[in-house]
């Protein structure tokens, strides 16, 4: 009959079977996957005509090739100011996140901190204004009294304009026209045709920019010379100095300073681990795929996912579990 000592040793050989066969696993390719449990898990983008709705079906995508039983089942909302709360509530598992959004939510700024938790990084989006060439505008500042396109009411994209504008000592309600939207994608025509005179945006690939830039007129894009990025930072450090290449859009002729965040893709705060382990490690295989769908995807890195992350502990302990399996968190 065995002893006491001869079942805790069975237990011990137990568990580093099961260490083992949980490595083999996560080693394993795609096939490996394919006998796994399936996982059907909901994405929160945002509107139609915005670079989320973009993004989320590049990423969709790319898992599915990754692991073909993780699933996301894409839902339309009105942007990040839906996507948080609905994550709260536990109406979506996964949701795209614009960065100050994120931060404000897990920093407690204006509103409870929030416990949903970062599983990957999106890209980073610097933000900056497009016109119509044909316009004499070519700083922040000549827009002054002028009708501005800020974004979807719900997008986070409207928070970091206000935080760029207050850093510049500009109020966006009085010393602009603002106009927020129902969905992303009639902001370019509105700049197309007149009615505005700006676009607000973010992001290099990003659906309105390259809508405004593509008509045979032209456009110009305004970001932040050096001297406006210091005072924006001195009173928002968490927005960080970035630079959109020359080439970028049409109409950037030369390296375009402003400033930005990461956005993020976040959990919500009963999301098991194992699921978020799953879709990170769904993630890191996928990276080079999710960057042939979609050019700002390249960002979606693994290493980027720690960049994003204002500090480990927003992390979700899934996504943090797999980044300390790869070496890349201590």
């Amino acid at each position: 009959m065995p002893t006491a000592s001869d079942r805790a040793a069975e237990r011990r050989l137990s568990r580093r079977a099961l260490l083992a066969a949980t490595a083999a696993v996560a080693a394993a390719g795609p096939a490996a996957a394919e006998s796994e449990a399936p996982l059907v898990l909901t994405l929160g983008t945002a509107t139609e005509g915005g670079g989320f709705a973009v993004y989320g079906a590049a990423l969709a995508g790319a898992l599915a090739a990754s692991d073909p039983g993780l699933r996301l089942e894409l839902r339309a909302t009105p942007g990040s100011g839906a996507n948080l709360p609905m994550l709260e509530t536990g109406a979506l598992d996964l949701g795209l996140v614009q960065g100050t959004s994120a931060y404000e939510a897990l920093a407690g700024i204006g509103r409870p901190a929030t416990a949903a938790r970062i599983v990957g990084a999106m890209y980073s989006s610097p933000g900056m204004f497009v016109v119509r060439a044909d316009r004499p505008f070519r700083r922040i500042a000549d827009l002054r009294g002028q009708r501005v396109v800020l974004g979807a009411a719900s997008s986070g994209l409207v928070v970091q304009a206000r935080y760029v504008l207050d850093g510049l000592g500009l109020d966006p309600d009085r010393d602009f026209d603002p106009v927020l939207l129902e969905k992303a994608g009639d902001g370019p025509p509105m700049v197309l045709d007149g009615r505005a005179a700006a676009l607000w945006g973010g992001g290099v690939g990003w659906p309105g920019f390259a809508r405004v830039a593509a008509v045979p007129a032209g456009a110009r894009f305004i970001g932040l010379d050096a001297g406006e990025t210091a005072r924006v930072q001195a009173r928002h450090p968490f927005l960080k100095p970035m630079t959109v290449a020359a080439g970028a859009y049409p109409g950037i002729g030369e390296p375009l300073g402003t400033v930005g965040a990461w956005n993020v893709v976040m959990a919500r705060p009963d999301l098991p681990e194992a699921a978020a382990w799953r879709y990170a490690r769904a993630l890191h295989r996928a990276e080079a795929e999710l960057g042939r769908r979609l050019a700002q995807a390249r960002e979606t890195t693994l290493a980027n996912t720690l960049a994003a992350a204002p500090a480990p502990r927003f992390l979700h302990a899934g996504t943090a579990r797999y980044l300390r399996e790869t070496g890349l968190l201590g």
